[in-house]
């Protein structure tokens, strides 16, 4: 074999080798980054279900969902008795993992709560937002629940605060939080997650159902934000309607991840 042969030879192997090594590395990190996210999705759900009895419903073709070859998603959706609509998705590309939840109180004058937790080989990005598309945004009890979130927060104000770009639905946010932290603050990243829902769950078990003049008003400003999320846009939101097109990502959203079907007045 002559020199340049064997160079080449040399080279092709280094690079069979990189590429070995980083596709095990990928495999790894997306097996431990799963159990971790599973583990805290299922602490999560029992936080809620502590406070509200949980009935999971039929996501139907939108239960587990390909797109774009490598990514995976899974959607579970459950009624919570008195509250509304939860829909837990995971979402699964190799080398990042990520678990979205969305709490839709549409029986009580409550923020939408939306959590996007992602594991990124051994980084992590945490966000957790609440919009106001209430029926009722001048009352006492409501005040208080935001006052009660946002002191939630400020006992995370350590760890660092990612930069967003701006957004149209920015109009409608109160409370957020978004976080960056490594995986050797995964149990940190968990207890922050819980602290989410056991705060917005104790908040919510407090307040009375709503009136039905509030819920419709309610409902109405809930549809009107995801429509908003089919004409104007959002970062998740993109995504689908490019895999899925648009009439079949506000399908989507109004049977499952939003399920306003489930409570058309």
């Amino acid at each position: 074999m002559n020199t340049k042969k064997k160079k080449l030879a040399a080279i092709l192997c280094t690079a069979g080798a990189v590429i070995l090594l980083g596709t095990g590395c990928i495999a790894v990190n997306s097996d431990k980054n799963k159990k971790v996210m599973n583990e805290t999705i299922n602490e999560g759900l029992k936080v809620l279900s502590s406070s509200y009895a949980l009935t999971q419903l039929d996501a139907g073709e939108f239960s587990d969902m390909r797109m774009y070859g490598f990514m995976k998603f899974h959607v579970d959706q459950y009624d919570a008795e008195k509250l509304g609509n939860i829909s837990v998705m995971t979402t699964d590309m190799g080398f990042m993992q990520m678990a979205s939840v969305v709490i839709t109180p549409y029986e009580k004058n409550m923020p939408m709560c939306s959590l996007d937790f992602m594991y990124i080989m051994g980084n992590r990005k945490s966000y957790a937002e609440f919009y106001d598309l209430t029926g009722n945004k001048d009352s006492d009890e409501y005040k208080d629940v935001l006052t009660s979130l946002s002191n939630m927060t400020k006992r995370y104000k350590n760890i660092e605060e990612l930069e967003t770009e701006k957004r149209w639905y920015d109009d409608f946010s109160t409370v957020t939080m978004h976080k960056k932290l490594s995986y050797k603050n995964d149990q940190l990243n968990k207890d922050m997650f819980l602290d989410v829902l056991k705060t917005y769950a104790s908040c919510s078990s407090t307040i009375e159902k709503s009136s039905d003049e509030d819920a419709k008003m309610q409902f109405e400003a809930t549809q009107a934000y995801c429509d908003g999320l089919i004409e104007k846009g959002g970062v998740s939101t993109d995504t689908f309607k490019k895999a899925l097109g648009e009439e079949k990502t506000r399908e989507f959203f109004n049977k499952v991840f939003f399920g306003m079907d489930n409570y058309r007045i």
